[in-house]
């Protein structure tokens, strides 16, 4: 069974695809497939802060109803 992608591991991924692509000691085709990888992820991790943005601006909202309703 395969783990569960993370943001923070998709994070983690991605640091050590910089460091592989860094390396001069990385091909021509195994950087364009740890490039494609790295865009995946990048993709991966800017939906789930939208995500997590969402469900804040959700909360925010709600908190902010409850304080008009004590207001009043």
């Amino acid at each position: 069974m395969t783990e569960k992608l993370t943001y923070e591991k998709a994070i983690e991924r991605l640091g050590e695809i910089t460091e592989k692509l860094s390396s001069q000691s990385t091909t021509l085709d195994e950087a364009s497939k740890l490039f494609e990888e790295g865009g995946e992820l990048i993709k991966f991790c800017h939906e789930s802060l939208k995500f997590v943005k969402g469900k804040m601006l959700t909360i925010k909202n709600t908190i902010d109803g409850l304080k008009i309703e004590e207001e009043e």
